[in-house]
């Protein structure tokens, strides 16, 4: 059995959905297509990422079993990439697996994230 769904987002929650679509705008080039304080959405295409405001947020630790989701993304030069978003607020958590493969960040409200050439 399908049911053919369509993906049209995937929906973070965070404390400043505002400032986390800009950050994830500096990551992909994207467009933030419509931003309040409670919603942002980021891109045009088939497939948006999306933020919303959760009172009393907490993000989530790395590494913690409890992580639910992350995005990877590819890039020209993982090391150069990840130091131009560590000064857009990423941080780079002292445990990195994969043994040099990818970089995993967290983006300013704690969400990890990877980085791959």
């Amino acid at each position: 059995m399908s049911v053919n769904a369509e993906l049209t987002a995937v929906i973070f929650d965070c404390a400043a959905p505002k400032r986390l679509a800009e950050f994830y705008r500096n990551v992909t080039g994207w467009e933030i297509t419509h931003a309040d304080d409670d919603f942002a959405y980021l891109g045009s295409g088939p497939v948006q990422i999306a933020f919303q405001r959760v009172d009393g947020y907490r993000g989530p630790g790395w590494p913690d079993a409890a992580k639910h989701a992350h995005l990877d993304f590819k890039v020209a030069d993982p090391e150069t990439a990840a130091k131009e978003l560590a000064g857009l607020g990423a941080t780079r958590p002292e445990f990195q697996p994969g043994e040099g493969q990818w970089i995993v960040l967290a983006d300013p409200e704690g969400h990890p994230f990877c980085l791959a050439g």
